[in-house]
């Protein structure tokens, strides 16, 4: 069957591209993460078509990583918007061939403005670059265009390229993902970031809880009555002492008939793992997923129930 045959080929090709362009890691790329990282004012990004388009991404994941940057359109900055480029600004153009006209009339106006300029290149022997002091080999061998003709390789290899200088440059500054969180405030990013357990769990009258010497059947209604599978038991003083799932029950029903009869504190799971409200949510989900349970009771620091994180809620808030 040849239905995947161009697709197959597509991936290993753009795979291939990208894996070759950790031998293009070099004093050139060293240099050019040294530059941006002491960089006094952003990083602007120019490229035209499809590595403009690769350019904005590029632009983009600086941001996010603590690296202020902006996308100039190369034939735009010719017609005032290199005045956005400010003293202490460098610039990162795209280009693979080095044969674009804008890209051939912006750089001396760069040069006269003395603004440093990272080359993104798959022809570093380029005239074009003669002059540049900063040069990123982002070569392939061939395009996944079965003509080899479309930039396809070529503009994955670019992107991951961008990527890997991004990252660099982000370590060097110190980057840290408190600093991420706080810029992506919104969205699944944010909430891996920022949300913690006691944001999410289930408290109050929604807290299922019973006491040791509560039977079974009581502990189904209470369970029931929450609509969660579980449900923490506790002592006379309120500190927890088990834990007891709708999992447990259907093991203990398969041996013992009259399990609804008999007291919680009977069948329930002794000294249970908890977590604290005050954990991240992120990590909460990680241990949900480790002991492969489905909720797990959140408690105080005198081990009293405060709550019960289930993984239905954190699913939810797209957090797994």
């Amino acid at each position: 069957m040849n239905d995947f045959r161009i697709a197959k080929e597509t991936l290993e090709a753009e795979a291939q591209a990208v894996e070759r362009q950790i031998k293009h890691l070099d004093s050139g790329f060293l240099k050019a993460a040294r530059l941006i990282k002491n960089c006094k004012g952003r990083v602007l990004v120019m490229g035209l078509g499809k590595s403009g388009l690769i350019g904005r991404k590029i632009s983009a994941t600086m941001s996010s990583v603590g690296i202020p940057s902006a996308f100039i359109h190369p034939s735009e900055s010719l017609h005032g918007d290199i005045g956005m480029v400010m003293k202490g600004d460098a610039v990162i153009m795209l280009s693979y061939s080095g044969e674009t006209d804008e890209i051939k009339k912006v750089l001396p106006v760069l040069r006269k403005m003395k603004t440093d300029v990272i080359v993104m290149t798959g022809k570093t022997k380029a005239a074009v670059w003669q002059d540049c002091k900063y040069i990123i080999d982002c070569s392939v061998e061939k395009e996944a265009c079965p003509y080899n003709l479309a930039p396809t390789a070529s503009t994955t290899a670019m992107l991951a390229m961008g990527d890997a200088l991004a990252l660099t440059v982000s370590d060097l500054k110190g980057f840290k993902k408190e600093n991420l969180a706080l810029f992506h405030p919104l969205g699944a990013i944010g909430k891996k970031l920022t949300m913690q357990v006691k944001d999410i769990m289930r408290k109050g009258s929604a807290n299922p809880v019973v006491k040791e010497n509560a039977a079974v059947e009581d502990a189904l209604l209470v369970m029931t009555g929450t609509r969660v599978g579980a449900t923490s038991v506790i002592d006379k003083n309120g500190k927890i002492t088990g834990f007891f799932t709708d999992g447990d029950l259907r093991r203990h029903l398969q041996r013992d008939g009259k399990i609804l009869k008999r007291k919680i504190s009977e069948v329930m799971t002794k000294v249970p793992r908890t977590i604290t409200p005050d954990m991240m949510a992120v990590d909460a989900a990680r241990i949900l997923k480790e002991y492969n349970i489905d909720n797990i009771p959140v408690v105080s620091k005198n081990n009293k129930p405060l709550g019960i994180l289930d993984q239905g809620d954190l699913l939810a808030e797209g957090i797994s």
